[in-house]
């Protein structure tokens, strides 16, 4: 069903994935990836329990930079989440992974192979001329220590945003988007586009070996639909997978202590209008309310977690 009252997400303010041990992930994404310490603190109380769904949630919160993108490492210290199944698969509606934009894959794949990663990827991949809207991108597919989903791309001089081919000496230069396994692309879109006002951005249908040999599986046909937010910058893309078609669903039970937990922060111009539209929409809450934020260490005033039709955790925030 779709909304008259359409939901204007601005932009992506940042991608929140939940870790098992701080300084662990901390050390992998400074050293291995390049990134910044924005800021590093700990929350606890009833707000951030009611935001994430989470009773009594006590949590390490590690902002980290990339070119103009946010990453947030959430440890939890007084929970202990399952952990990410360990033969999770790209076709699992789990599968959720954020693509660093690179100046120099054959640079960057060195550097990252003395690191301890495991590869999805046989090796980085150089999509093929048939595929016109994606041709010449390179790729590479990896997890982190907890087993997170991770991609470098490099763009070719036609592809990407213009950001990505400004002279520079950095290796890694940010975020492109975040990429998401789901069971139904118009079901998706009735959410992502006709619901949170995301604007469809290209698209391409992935296949052949190099797909196969990109997401670790024995065959692979991909719909890829990539979404931007209307201020641009960091989107989403959604991977509707006909072959070897869909993997398993995100258990209901999953919490945001679990460590497969991702969360993409969204900023919307009016969480009220934003959360009654949802509600309307039969859409999935964790959180039983808008949270209201005082303490000045919080990077918003407000916020509410929601699931998308497959489970994938969106925080709406208003700044």
């Amino acid at each position: 069903m779709v909304i008259n009252n359409k939901i204007q997400v601005q932009r992506i303010r940042a991608i929140g994935l939940t870790v098992t041990d701080g300084d662990r992930s901390l050390n992998f994404y400074t050293q291995a990836l390049g990134f910044k310490v924005v800021s590093d603190i700990t929350v606890a109380g009833q707000d951030y329990g009611d935001l994430e769904g989470v009773e009594t949630a006590n949590i390490r919160i590690i902002t980290l930079q990339l070119g103009d993108e946010l990453i947030e490492l959430m440890h939890y210290l007084n929970v202990e989440g399952k952990l990410i199944p360990s033969d999770s698969r790209s076709n699992d509606l789990w599968f959720q992974h954020f693509a660093i934009a690179v100046s120099d894959m054959d640079r960057a794949y060195a550097h990252l192979r003395s690191f301890p990663i495991e590869p999805i990827s046989v090796e980085p991949q150089t999509i093929p001329p048939d595929n016109k809207a994606s041709a010449g991108v390179r790729a590479f597919k990896f997890k982190d220590p907890d087993g997170h989903n991770l991609e470098l791309i490099w763009f070719p001089a036609d592809k990407g945003q213009d950001k990505w081919h400004q002279d520079t000496e950095n290796l890694f230069l940010g975020i492109d988007h975040s990429a998401i396994a789901i069971a139904n692309t118009e079901q998706s879109l009735n959410f992502y586009r006709d619901t949170l006002g995301m604007q469809i951005d290209g698209g391409s249908l992935n296949q052949g070996e190099t797909q196969a040999h990109l997401d670790g599986l024995p065959e692979a046909k991909v719909q890829v639909t990539p979404l931007r937010p209307i201020q641009g910058g960091l989107g989403i893309e959604m991977l509707d997978y006909i072959v070897p078609g869909n993997g398993r669903p995100m258990p209901s039970d999953w919490k945001s202590s679990e460590t497969a937990h991702m969360q993409l922060e969204l900023v919307v111009n009016d969480i009220e209008q934003a959360v009654e539209t949802l509600r309307l929409s039969g859409v999935q809450f964790v959180s039983s309310a808008i949270v209201q934020f005082t303490d000045s260490a919080s990077p918003y005033r407000q916020g509410c977690l929601v699931k998308d039709p497959d489970g994938h955790a969106m925080l709406l925030i208003e700044e």
